[in-house]
């Protein structure tokens, strides 16, 4: 690798290489090596931004988790329009859909990464529960609006709809859409106005 080059927004470049590595190989081929090879840079570029891989992969994860904001305000906003469980099902779709599985598996397969991360999120795997506060806040904002039944347990469904929209996505390459409406369906059915 040339040296001497300087990278544009490096943090982003590695970031969005681990990520296409994690996809493509999953989270045992994800290593610094990798991760420079693919950015395309030399591995000193790594470890002149982040003190070691682990410090590199909470960033990651966190970096991720807090890229999930624009698609809960995408949900927010549709509050009140087309149906709950169609909302629903496109966030959960986008948010399973994108690198939050993959996410879920890295986090569990590494450790030092969840001693790390455990610095600054004390619970939870942070993707997951960016999504969990994401799908909460949607759930009461129709409930305000009197979509979703005022006595619904905005937790209890809440943790339905992402377990179920995790498990779904989990290992498989392509989900129907309406697998994931019927368990959305399913699991607003005692909720529903």
């Amino acid at each position: 690798m040339p040296t001497g080059t300087a990278m544009r927004d490096a943090r982003t470049q590695l970031f969005d290489a681990a990520e296409r590595v994690l996809l493509r190989a999953g989270p045992g081929a994800l290593t610094s090596r990798a991760v420079t090879d693919e950015a395309g840079c030399a591995k000193g570029v790594l470890h002149r931004h982040f003190a070691d891989f682990d410090s590199f992969l909470a960033a990651l994860v966190l970096d991720r988790a807090g890229a999930l904001e624009v698609q809960g305000a995408v949900l927010r906003g549709s509050a009140g329009t087309g149906t709950v469980a169609g909302n629903l099902a496109e966030a959960l779709t986008a948010l399973f859909g994108s690198v939050a599985v993959a996410i879920v598996g890295l986090v569990a397969a590494r450790d030092g990464l969840r001693a790390k991360l455990r610095e600054t999120w004390p619970t939870g795997v942070p993707v997951l529960a960016e999504g969990t506060s994401i799908v909460a806040s949607y759930l009461s904002l129709e409930r305000d609006l009197g979509r979703v039944a005022p006595g619904a347990d905005i937790e209890a469904l809440t943790l339905m709809l992402i377990g179920g929209g995790h498990l779904l996505f989990a290992g498989r390459e392509d989900v129907p859409p309406d697998a994931v409406h019927r368990m959305v369906t399913a699991a607003l059915a005692g909720a529903s106005t």
